[in-house]
């Protein structure tokens, strides 16, 4: 049985910049920034993300906001980090097509031939994996390697290494034939980088700086941070607004390992949006060339294309969420980087492209959490006990908790005095109106528990 986690009140805080894509401010567009504003208002105000910084390119200008909380109790902005998690899959694809350019590796080139020797790659019915399937995630690989077992739950990629990798490719099977079917494999986008990395003889940091971060000038666009990246962190937290760890993706950190600012990775979008005429200009335009079918468009090197042609990305970590999508025909983008491991800013961000467009997108329909007083929680404070079950409830100010034994505390949201829903899980809790008992209502069970005295 698996449930949820705790946070602070939020409270809304709104930052407005608006600058040119050479950094001269400009006069604020209150239209475009209030209707972004209440786009937003549901997930800040119903406390479904803690904070999210906000970057939108129009043309040439760019609009940069801040939600929530970012560092402290200050509002983040343009410079506040975040992990990006799953984006990071399209700054490897971006490599894969930088070194396809420069003649250093062929798309077709066997992702074997990369690796060390003695280092095999599963084949099926005769056919390798090749360096185009792992980017699309076509290669048959599964999502995760079967022997992936985090010693630390909340920081799960920490100690997976490379020899654990190497351990899994060697005995692992193809679930089908590579270049035909696309299941999504964090596997083989961490293995992808991981092979770039040798083939460039240099850590994947390296090769992204040297590739990637410098020439557009990301210096705050790494895996492994830097003290000054580290002080402008924004602090991770789950779904329900539990403060959680940082993720230290080393071995597969192609897939998901890389941390950065709206700033740098507005200018991603922008080079994305305009490809010069240089290697990197060429890899950009190779990497978002669809390449594979998938649900609602196609796949190219990392990067999504939608079935209108915007070309997209997510990502999330344990306590982060990210955003990145573009119309390379209007030459509009958004990245929304969030300290929420939730998926909420990903509608937020579609409709912001909507707007950009000229139409007129509703905010996201999200329950807001019902004020219960103080008195009435504390009724429910108590252990309870059903049939293998049991269940301590507390009280920190206006927030209900609840914990099962061997489980960490979740918190519960009000959806009237007497029923609560967890956010991390579908799972909810009723109680009898004289808290003598608690029902616990998750996947399709219904399971009591009575109140005992302590």
């Amino acid at each position: 049985m698996v449930i949820i986690h705790a946070m602070n009140r939020l409270q809304t805080h709104v930052v407005v910049l608006f600058l040119a894509a050479t950094g001269i401010a400009l006069a604020r567009d209150e239209a475009l920034s209030e209707r972004i504003d209440r786009l937003f208002a549901p997930a800040i105000e119903g406390e479904w993300v803690t904070g999210a910084a906000v970057g939108v390119i129009d043309g040439e200008e760019t609009l940069v906001l801040g939600y929530g909380r970012g560092v402290g109790e200050e509002p983040p902005d343009g410079d506040t980090v975040y992990e990006i998690g799953s984006v990071s899959k399209t700054f490897t694809g971006t490599l894969l097509a930088d070194l396809v350019e420069r003649g250093e590796v062929a798309l077709e080139d066997p992702v074997e031939g990369l690796l060390p020797k003695g280092v095999t790659v599963p084949t099926r019915k005769g056919k390798e994996v090749l360096l185009w399937h792992l980017s699309t995630h076509t290669s048959g690989l599964p999502r995760m390697p079967d022997n992936f077992t985090p010693r630390d739950p909340e920081n799960p990629y920490a100690d997976y290494s490379v020899a654990q990798l190497y351990a899994f490719m060697k005995k692992s099977k193809l679930a089908r034939e590579p270049g035909k079917e696309y299941e999504y494999s964090n596997l083989g986008a961490g293995l992808l980088g991981h092979a770039l990395a040798l083939k460039a003889n240099m850590p994947y940091e390296r090769l992204l700086e040297e590739r990637i971060r410098r020439p557009l000038g990301m210096t705050s666009t790494r895996i492994l941070l830097t003290d000054d990246m580290r002080e402008r962190l924004a602090p991770p937290f789950l779904a329900d607004g539990t403060p959680t760890k940082c993720w230290d993706i080393v071995t597969l950190g192609g897939a998901g390992g890389i941390r950065s600012t709206v700033n740098d990775m507005l200018a991603y979008v922008r080079a994305n949006l305009h490809p010069g005429d240089d290697d990197l200009g060429r890899a950009m335009a190779l990497a978002q060339t669809p390449r594979h079918d998938i649900p609602g468009g196609k796949i190219g090197l990392g990067w999504h294309i939608g079935d209108r042609g915007v070309v997209w990305h997510n990502g999330q970590t344990g306590g982060y969420h990210s955003y990145v999508g573009f119309d390379p025909k209007t030459g509009r983008g958004v990245v929304i980087l969030s300290n929420t491991g939730n998926g909420i800013v990903d509608a937020i961000g579609s409709k912001i492209l909507e707007l950009l467009d000229g139409k007129k997108p509703k905010p996201p329909e999200l329950p807001m959490p019902v004020h219960v007083a103080p008195e009435v929680l504390e009724r429910y404070v108590g252990t309870y006990r059903g049939s293998g079950l049991e269940l301590a409830v507390t009280r920190e100010e206006d927030r209900l908790y609840a914990q099962l034994t061997g489980q960490a505390r979740f918190r519960l949201f009000a959806k009237g005095e007497s029923e609560f829903v967890y956010r991390i899980v579908e799972a909810r809790i009723t109680f009898a109106e004289d808290a003598s008992e608690l029902v616990l209502h998750q996947n399709g069970r219904d399971m009591p528990a009575e109140r005992v005295e302590d």
